[in-house]
C-alpha cells in the first residue's frame, strides 16, 4: 500500500505524530497567537496544528509532480473570506508559516530545493518518502 491508497486525514495525523519526534521541526513561540491566513477569523484550535500543517505539506510534496514553491502552497491552503454583505473572496494562506515549515523540513533532510527546467521549488527526498511509505502501511 502506498500514500495514494490511504485516507489522507489519517495519514497526516500519523505523520504529524512522527514529525513531533524530529528535533529540527519545532513550532515557534508565536504559533499560539497567529492566524493561518487573512481569511481566518481565529487561530487554530488544535494544539499540534503546526505539525499537522508540516505533515500535510510533506504529503503534498510527495503527491505533486515537480517542485512546488511557497506561492503555490499558499494558494492550496488558502480559503474564502466571509466579507459580510459583500461576496466572498479567495485569499491565500500565510506564506510565513509555509516558508518556516519548509525551512524546517529542509533542515531535517525530508525535502530539498531543486530547479528542474526553470521550475524552482522543493521536492521530497528519499528520507521523506521512506517516512510516508512506512506510515502508510500502518494506516487503516
Amino acid at each position: 500500500m502506498t500514500v495514494y491508497d490511504k485516507n489522507p486525514n489519517e495519514l497526516i495525523n500519523q505523520v504529524a505524530q512522527e514529525l513531533e519526534k524530529v528535533e529540527e521541526i519545532k513550532a515557534p513561540e508565536w504559533h499560539k497567537f497567529v492566524r493561518t491566513g487573512v481569511s481566518k477569523e481565529r487561530s487554530p484550535t488544535q494544539k499540534n496544528w503546526w505539525y499537522l500543517r508540516a505533515a500535510s505539506i510533506l504529503r503534498r510534496l510527495y503527491v505533486s509532480k515537480g517542485p512546488i514553491g511557497v506561492s503555490k502552497l499558499s494558494v492550496k491552503y488558502g480559503s474564502r473570506k466571509n466579507r459580510g454583505y459583500k461576496p466572498d473572496k479567495f485569499y491565500k494562506a500565510s506564506t510565513n508559516i509555509i516558508r518556516k515549515i519548509l525551512q524546517q523540513l529542509e533542515k531535517s533532510g525530508l525535502i530539498e530545493k531543486k530547479d528542474i527546467k526553470g521550475h524552482k521549488g522543493r521536492i521530497i527526498t528519499n528520507k521523506g518518502k521512506k517516512i510516508l511509505n512506512s506510515l502508510a502501511k500502518w494506516v487503516v
